[in-house]
């Protein structure tokens, strides 16, 4: 633009700003300040944008983004720690993913001497996140990340920390996922031993019935579905049965006497 049309520009930008503030509207000021080299007004505009949005996860993305473009770590990490530290945010999974690959990124980056402080600080990371949320992906995306930055031992350890998780909540899909993701990442080092050693945890595909009760109270049938049966469990299948046969006898007899 010419000198006269950036200052209309800015003026017509701002007042929308002021007025009927809209995303796309604070994304266009800033990339106008950005194509001019006006870093201090992206700051500023930045700012505004997330005072106005704090719930939103890319405004404070992209916040951070800028900061890292122009190689300001700390801000960068400063702006991402104000992100994740919202009450409430939109998409919460974007903004920890976005910190922890610009942490993963500056760890590829950093000379050898300060490598490990790096790789703590992404590991850090995963940690926080999983004190908020224990969802699989995430823990597969540790399991991963630790494959390529550490090694197959770290990778390994993850996945069967992962594993263990969700054997003592119960969680048997999870627990599948886990157990797959863990065979894709063995398969592609080609690492046999370990590949067996996970071949031995995974669980046998059953088919069973179950009892259907109605909103109501009312008996609605049975219905078949899969479960998943894990060699740790194998040996309590049959004392299981017995008392599965137990309960269906004890129902049985007490509709006889009615």
């Amino acid at each position: 633009f010419p000198p006269p049309q950036i200052g209309a520009a800015r003026q017509i930008l701002g007042a929308a700003i002021g007025v009927a503030p809209k995303a796309k509207t604070f994304r266009a000021y800033i990339q106008l300040e950005l194509q001019l080299g006006e870093i201090e007004r992206c700051r500023a505009l930045y700012e505004k944008y997330v005072t106005w949005a704090p719930h939103s996860a890319a405004a404070w993305i992209a916040m951070a983004q800028l900061e890292a473009s122009l190689v300001e770590d700390e801000r960068a990490r400063a702006v991402f720690e104000l992100a994740v530290a919202q009450p409430v945010l939109d998409m919460p999974e974007l903004a920890w993913k976005a910190y922890i690959d610009f942490e993963a990124a500056a760890a590829s980056d950093d000379s050898v001497s300060a490598e490990a402080d790096t790789r703590g600080r992404v590991r850090g990371l995963f940690e926080r996140l999983l004190e908020r949320t224990s969802h699989v992906k995430v823990w597969l995306s540790l399991a991963r990340w630790e494959g390529e930055a550490v090694g197959a031992g770290a990778s390994d350890a993850a996945f069967e920390r992962a594993h263990g998780h969700f054997k003592n909540e119960g969680q048997k899909i999870e627990r599948l996922a886990v157990l797959e993701g863990w065979t894709q990442c063995v398969r592609a080092r080609n690492d046999s031993e370990t590949l067996e050693r996970v071949a031995l945890l995974m669980p046998n595909r059953v088919k069973k019935r179950r009892a259907i009760v109605a909103d109501d109270g009312t008996d609605g049938g049975w219905e078949e579905y899969y479960d998943y049966i894990f060699p740790d469990e194998q040996a309590t299948q049959p004392n299981l049965k017995i008392l599965e046969m137990a309960h269906k006898w004890k129902r049985q007899k007490a509709d006889d006497t009615e």
